[in-house]
């Protein structure tokens, strides 16, 4: 079972919380900045390094993750861990004109691309932009149809406190869909991809990046994250109902949807 959201304690005789940097552990509060310096150093070769690392393949699951979202013409969505826009670029002709997108990212370096990327494109209207927590979201209660949220939830530092906020915005009725990285489900293929993963990609990340330490830290935070059934239960803790879980590639990914009771 994958490790949770840290545990906190006031008690002054115990040592300070810790939680998960990759397979470091580091003080609760350094996680943020970490997390923020990885993908500060990457955000102009994300996309780039997305496809390397999935031969592309991250362009059909991200699609297949709208397509099976629920989303209809006139809802709001927010679309956390938003980034550079991939999602937020397929959820936009889905709620049309009437509809409106919210992208989410802690991160400045990845906001920036992504609405320089859209506006290069021409998706400007129905857009918003905004650099938040996910952890404690500036909205009311009650105000999204829909939250999205596409490899971003692994580097949450608390993921629990996370996806009970997330629940706080959504209407009642309203969807979660988590699309990350989770247990593969054959021992073979698994070998396959820790050897991509450990060998292959930290390399990929010095040759086209420039920076072998962030890519070693993102395939380390993907064995980290929670599994399908614990983050399933993880939902259902914090308030979600109707979980279903979708396997795709095997379980390298898998789309998590609950709904808001």
């Amino acid at each position: 079972m994958s490790e949770q959201s840290p545990k906190t304690t006031t008690d002054p005789t115990t040592p300070a919380p810790v939680t998960h940097f990759g397979f470091r552990d580091v003080p609760v509060g350094d996680k943020q900045k970490l997390v923020g310096q990885v993908f500060t150093s990457v955000a102009r070769s994300y996309d780039l390094m997305n496809d390397l690392m999935s031969f592309g393949v991250h362009r059909l699951w991200k699609r297949h993750f709208v397509a099976v979202s629920g989303v209809r013409r006139g809802d709001r969505v927010l679309d956390l861990a938003g980034g550079t826009g991939d999602i937020a670029a397929l959820l936009k002709p889905v709620v049309g004109d009437e509809g409106e997108v919210v992208v989410g990212d802690i991160n400045a370096a990845m906001l920036g691309v992504g609405r320089d990327r859209m506006t290069d494109r021409g998706l400007v209207s129905g857009l918003r932009w905004a650099q938040l927590n996910a952890e404690v979201l500036p909205f009311p209660d009650n105000s999204f149809d829909a939250v999205t949220m596409a490899f971003g939830l692994r580097n949450v530092t608390d993921k629990d406190k996370a996806l009970a906020d997330i629940c706080r915005v959504l209407k009642p009725g309203g969807r979660l869909l988590v699309l990350e990285f989770s247990k593969v489900q054959s021992e073979v293929f698994s070998k396959l991809y820790d050897f991509h993963s450990f060998k292959i990609l930290p390399r990929l990340g010095q040759l086209f990046a420039g920076d072998a330490d962030s890519y070693q830290y993102l395939a380390e935070s993907i064995r980290k994250h929670p599994d399908q059934d614990t983050l399933k239960g993880m939902m259902e803790r914090a308030g979600f109902g109707r979980v279903e879980v979708r396997n795709l590639s095997n379980g390298i990914v898998a789309i998590h949807r609950a709904y808001k009771l």
